[in-house]
């Protein structure tokens, strides 16, 4: 699991079959603290995430699928798979 936050969406005419329903977002990895921590990356919204949210993600394999309910012949590298409310850091 990554957590990010979300920084943008994409736009997109024309999509690879599977993808014309869903929306994809721009996500920028985040520390528990909110620093940056990697180069951002696109992920499939399942939770109705918006641009500000901080949120977890899953990468790649079945799981993902699942979330979106799409078979084992669709390609997903990452999808969102919930917002966070809080963090709680215990030092």
């Amino acid at each position: 699991m990554i957590l990010g936050k979300v920084i943008g969406n994409v736009v997109s005419t024309i999509m690879a079959p599977g993808y014309e329903s869903k929306k994809i977002m721009i996500i920028q990895p985040v520390d528990g603290k909110g620093n940056v921590t990697g180069k951002s990356f696109l992920a499939i919204d399942t939770v109705q995430a918006g641009i500000g949210d901080t949120v977890f993600t899953i990468e790649e394999g079945t799981s993902g699928r699942i979330l979106i309910n799409e078979p084992e012949s669709f390609t997903v590298k990452t999808v969102i798979a919930g917002i966070v409310d809080e963090i709680n850091i215990i030092e």
